[in-house]
């Protein structure tokens, strides 16, 4: 019987093969958009998933602002941050955010289902989340992504 060989991928050839995936956010549900942008960044949706290795993709996120949340999560989900001073607690509702800086909502969520490390941190940076349908990534060509 023969043995089956593991792929292991390395730093330089998933640095080659990242592609570029737009997604529309206008209408679509804050919790299940942000965990197909997150398979997306970490690279699982590619045979060549390897968990130590930065193997995924760029996401353009457009329509940051027309997203959708179920519920009551618009008036009573928070988003809270700490200055370090005393009294330096602070609360922003998710209706205010929307309004003021519509792509730290969707970031904040795709953050909270990546790895929390060095290879994390590198992920994040390959999304791109912008309030309206203007993104300045023509040049890569984007495929559109379903959802």
């Amino acid at each position: 019987m023969k043995a089956q060989n593991t792929y292991v991928a390395k730093a330089a050839e998933a640095a080659k093969s990242q592609g570029w995936h737009v997604v529309d956010a206008e209408g679509k549900t804050l919790g299940r958009l942000a965990t197909a942008i997150a398979k997306v960044i970490i690279g699982k949706h590619k045979p060549t998933y390897t968990p130590n290795v930065d193997t995924g993709d760029y996401v353009v996120v457009v329509n940051a602002s027309k997203i959708r949340v179920t519920g009551n999560r618009l008036t009573e989900k928070f988003y809270a941050r700490h200055s370090l001073y005393n009294g330096g607690f602070r609360a922003d509702i998710l209706q205010d955010l929307l309004t003021r800086n519509p792509e730290k909502v969707i970031k904040s969520a795709v953050w909270g289902m990546i790895p929390h490390g060095r290879l994390g941190r590198q992920m994040i940076k390959k999304l791109k989340v912008y309030g309206g349908v203007e993104h300045p990534h023509a040049a890569q060509k984007p495929a559109a992504m379903s959802l």
